[in-house]
């Protein structure tokens, strides 16, 4: 009888933002330090999945825990007013 393998799907949550040249920085906040920028959302996309992959890659070659995001994270904007100054 054949092995069956199964592929874990690991969910990381990316975080786009405009860059003032244009085109988006993407960061994955529960991998520090894993950034990536694309020209389009598109191409920042696949360039964060790509980041993921390479820096998953490096934990498991050292042997390092994979961390995996808590659910139900949640992203929402926070408005506060600015500082007044005396």
């Amino acid at each position: 009888m054949a092995k069956k393998y199964v592929t874990k799907v690991l969910k990381y949550t990316a975080v786009f933002e405009p860059a003032p040249e244009g085109g988006y920085v993407v960061s994955i906040p529960a991998l520090p330090g894993c950034v990536t920028q694309g020209e389009t959302f598109e191409e920042s996309f696949k360039m964060a999945k790509d980041a993921i992959k390479g820096y998953l890659a490096v934990l498991k070659e050292d042997r390092d825990e994979i961390p995996v995001e808590q659910e139900g994270v949640v992203i929402s904007e926070i408005r506060v007013p600015e500082p007044k100054f005396l």
